[in-house]
């Protein structure tokens, strides 16, 4: 038995006038409860608050003005959920909302707490229902997706599995709307820069991913030793074959050294507040020696950040290499960048720590 995040969007859960489409609710609420049923946990993040409201609100195209876009959330949100819970309720299955933001994720604390909160419901058999808090997140109605938030939240619960439900049948080489020929790539092993380069830009006018951002939460999930499957939501039935190892849509292998939980949380949970350029002989010993950054290898500072605040490395053609939590404020390892840590305390007046961050905070990226 597996742990599972589904998610899927508001192309998949909406009608063509902007309202919700009950029978495809009911229909995912039937397989997620067989699911359970057969002893697999499963997570549902999902989309459709925004397009919900739109529908109740009168609009037929979502609105570009923050304000709104929030109103339709605030009444999308509770239309939604008590979809979910009649649909589930005919299966004997309880819900649970959960609202996230981003804030939540870059605090340890409230990160660990999210976890908490989807264990206990999970342990007593409730299906936790996600999605962005977009009545209070600005930011994320503009520039965020759940695509995204499905990824950070299979890495948070230590998932198996994260299955995409989209209004495609998964990754091909080209648009096969344009060249209906073309075939469908099932397995991809590595996510590339070719890869990436293969997915299409926005999504339409209700949904804010398109399929690079699938392929950038399936790049995110992999990292963590997370198996993703991206397939078509309008098909019943798919995510329950996937799991019974039948080929449908697009499969990506997890990467086979994955990386821990914590260090996930830093590379792709939590938001940069500055960056720090690192000379050579810092970015060899980072990369291929598994060290610690000190300050000797530190050459500029960029950024107003606290200790504990999470900073990105880059090389000297600016790069990003490595991301980590500092152990000093911006300005602190401003005055000790370039030196030797037993220069630190007669600079600083006082020492944390030998390195700026330590080797167990660090990440590599790229």
């Amino acid at each position: 038995m597996s742990r599972i995040v589904i998610k899927i969007g508001s192309n998949i859960l909406t009608r063509s006038d902007g309202g919700l489409n009950h029978k495809r609710v009911a229909a995912i609420a039937k397989e997620i409860s067989e699911l359970f049923a057969e002893g697999h946990e499963v997570v549902l993040v999902s989309s459709g608050a925004i397009a919900a409201g739109m529908g109740k609100l009168g609009f037929d195209r979502k609105p570009t003005d923050i304000q709104l876009k929030q109103a339709c959330a605030a009444v999308g949100q509770s239309l939604l959920m008590r979809s979910y819970g009649k649909s589930f309720n005919r299966h004997g299955r309880k819900v649970g909302q959960i609202l996230l933001t981003q804030g939540i994720f870059s605090n340890r604390v409230t990160y660990l707490n999210s976890k908490n909160t989807m264990e206990a419901l999970l342990s007593f058999g409730v299906v936790p229902i996600v999605n962005e808090n977009d009545t209070i997140s600005t930011e994320e109605i503009k520039f965020g997706d759940n695509d995204r938030l499905a990824a950070l939240v299979a890495g948070l619960i230590e998932a198996d599995r994260l299955i995409i439900l989209s209004d495609v049948d998964g990754l091909y080489p080209e648009d096969p709307k344009k060249n209906p020929s073309v075939r469908l790539i099932t397995t991809v092993e590595e996510i590339t820069p070719d890869i990436e380069q293969l997915a299409g830009g926005a999504g339409s006018i209700v949904g804010t991913g398109g399929m690079y951002s699938k392929i950038l939460a399936a790049k995110r999930a992999t990292a963590h030793g997370i198996r993703v499957h991206i397939v078509s939501g309008r098909k019943y039935g798919l995510a329950s074959a996937v799991l019974a190892g039948k080929k449908h849509g697009t499969t990506f292998l997890p990467q086979e050294h994955r990386i821990s939980s914590r260090k996930g949380w830093i590379a792709y949970a939590v938001k940069s507040a500055g960056e720090m350029l690192l000379d050579d002989g810092a970015v060899k010993a980072l990369k291929n020696g598994g060290k610690s950054l000190l300050p000797s290898g530190i050459v500029r500072v960029k950024g107003h950040f606290r200790a504990g605040d999470a900073v990105v490395c880059l090389d000297q053609a600016g790069r990003k290499v490595a991301k980590g939590i500092v152990n000093y404020a911006a300005e602190d390892i401003d005055r000790i960048k370039g030196k030797k840590t037993s220069d630190i305390e007669s600079l600083l007046g006082f020492k944390y720590s030998d390195e700026v961050i330590h080797r167990d905070n660090l990440v590599l990226l790229g």
